[in-house]
């Protein structure tokens, strides 16, 4: 017999259930959405919070006796963003994160503040899963020349720092979603490293990716390898756990003592960073009195939380209004159209599904008669919903968006959770199967997605994650390019999103599978072929060899 000790076995079971594929089984959804102003009610909704100037005046270090021995600090709140910024102890060349998922859960009243302040701290290294857009939230550091370095997974809808990257004015460490997600949590953990397989066998895993321009457009600092060790045959990157000194955090509710409860998507990777920070700054569209919050639906302990304020900046502005209305499905005709109706016939009953930007997410609205799947979002939310409908009393919720940062309902029974929470389904093998996009597939089952160096910046978002994990991947993308060179290729020219991950791909002219793993030699098999479109035209516009299947290819099925 080994006894360990219980921190030890607990620990052994947590990372077991995020690193093995879990027993298949079957699930029963409900399809229905509803009205997203009903969740997450509570009958304490009423009882907001207003900080008074009495309260305002306390300072954090007030106490209170609890218990014969027992101190405990009052509350945690301070009067505004500037007295909080001042307490946090935040200096020149300091790590700060930020939590938040494009405009969504970001603190808006804290990174106002900061980047108003012009002799206030500068240099800073920033983490966070996204960039935010231009002239709001962290758009507004950037432009105020605060930030040197940006952790972060996606970048890819802020113009201006796009170009401050390739100019050489910002340096941009490129970083995948889950991973960031992890590394935050395990610096929460007290952990130095974790191991994931996200990257492994990529540019991002070997190093080489440009983390800094020259004005001239040269590399002038690239990406070091990371170390990477072999568990059961397959390879994992080490990542060292992201302490940052400052974290900047955006709750729902909270309570003077620090308490946070996040709504919807909105949550994030604010847990994350909340965890994480040597210093944690919360603010908070509403703040109650201690007592007043039900400690069952509290998402994070006000152990974490150093200083809280009541936000005032709360424009909880919607990056895409998305809108529909019953029963109402617009037809997609053309190439992309029966790409998008080919996928949908890969849906199974009971299957938990991520779907990424464009092409895959417009397949959800083909899913075939009978067939009930269940949706995630990588962002915090298992149970997506269609589009909000207007006529039904849906409206478009900052606080409930999909990974496209689309407004969306969420279906009877759905869940909500922290960023590190989603990507431990995927990593864990519970989301059965992923349809994503790609610039470039190869005929061994690599995927390039998420860079074109000195061209276009976008990030790998979740995608490095979820080609990573045990699920079933599937890659969606016209068969050319708009130029008319082929997609797929014997070897892709483009830095990798994931190596040898791709199981089948579905294109405009036909449907190959991938044999990853080398079962039968490798390569590509032609399975169903679109109709007008012959063997040779496929091979015409595929730059590597397949094979067919035998006997006369299927036409292909679109729902």
């Amino acid at each position: 017999m080994i006894c360990l000790p219980r921190s030890n076995n607990l620990l052994r079971l947590r990372a077991a259930s995020v690193c093995s594929k879990s027993i298949p089984h079957t699930r029963q959804f409900a399809s229905l959405s509803r009205p997203i102003s009903s969740q997450f009610a509570s009958d304490r909704e009423a009882r907001k919070y207003q900080a008074s100037s009495a309260l305002a005046a306390v300072p954090s270090t007030a106490w209170r006796s609890i218990h014969h021995h027992t101190n405990v600090p009052t509350s945690k709140l301070c009067p505004d963003a500037k007295t909080a910024l001042k307490l946090s102890g935040l200096k020149d060349r300091d790590t700060i994160a930020i939590g938040g998922f494009g405009l969504g859960g970001i603190p808006e009243t804290l990174l106002n503040a900061l980047s108003s302040e012009e002799d206030g701290p500068s240099d800073l290294t920033v983490a966070s899963l996204t960039a935010g857009v231009d002239s709001f939230g962290l758009g507004r550091l950037f432009e105020a020349g605060k930030v040197k370095r940006m952790v972060s997974s996606y970048v890819g809808e802020n113009k201006n720092f796009e170009r401050m990257y390739f100019t050489g004015e910002l340096e941009v460490e490129l970083v995948p979603q889950g991973t960031i997600a992890a590394r935050l949590r395990a610096a929460g953990n007290g952990m130095p490293a974790i191991f994931t397989p996200a990257g492994a066998g990529t540019m991002y895993a070997n190093g080489g990716i440009p983390l800094k321009y020259s004005p001239d457009g040269s590399v002038a600092v690239a990406t070091e390898p990371r170390p990477t060790q072999i568990f059961d045959g397959k390879e994992y990157v080490m990542e060292y756990a992201l302490q940052p000194d400052v974290s900047f955090v955006k709750a729902y509710k909270a309570d003077t003592r620090g308490n946070l409860i996040f709504r919807g998507t909105s949550q994030n990777a604010n847990p994350d960073c909340a965890v994480a920070g040597k210093v944690v700054l919360a603010e908070a569209e509403t703040i109650v009195e201690a007592g007043e919050l039900d400690p069952d639906e509290i998402h994070i302990s006000g152990v974490y939380v150093d200083h809280l304020i009541q936000a005032k900046d709360n424009e909880k502005r919607i990056e895409r209004l998305r809108e529909t209305v019953a029963g109402q499905i617009t037809d997609i005709s053309g190439p992309r159209g029966r790409i998008v109706k080919r996928a949908a016939k890969e849906f199974k009953d009971g299957m938990s599904v991520n779907l990424g930007i464009g092409i895959p997410t417009m397949a959800s609205s083909f899913i075939p008669k009978g067939i009930h799947i269940e949706l995630q979002a990588e962002n915090g939310l298992m149970g997506l919903g269609p589009y909000p409908d207007p006529s039904m009393d849906q409206y478009g919720d900052a606080d409930f968006i999909n990974a496209g940062k689309e407004t969306i309902t969420a279906i009877q029974g759905a869940s909500s959770f922290s960023s590190s929470e989603s990507f431990s389904m995927i990593r864990g093998g519970h989301i059965d199967l992923t349809i994503l996009g790609g610039m470039q597939c190869s005929g061994s089952g690599d995927l390039a997605s998420f860079f074109i160096p000195g061209k276009l910046l976008k990030g790998m978002g979740g995608a490095m994650d979820l080609v990573s994990s045990p699920s079933t991947v599937i890659v969606t993308m016209e068969h050319t390019a708009k130029d008319g060179s082929p997609k797929i290729l014997k070897e892709c020219s483009l830095p990798l999103t994931g190596k040898a991950v791709v199981d089948r791909i579905i294109t405009d002219m036909c449907v190959f599978d991938c044999d990853k793993k080398g079962t039968n030699n490798g390569g590509l098999t032609l399975i169903e072929i679109a109709a007008g479109i012959s063997v040779d035209d496929v091979r015409a516009a595929t730059a590597c060899s397949f094979d067919t299947v035998k006997g006369e290819i299927p036409v292909m099925e679109e729902a």
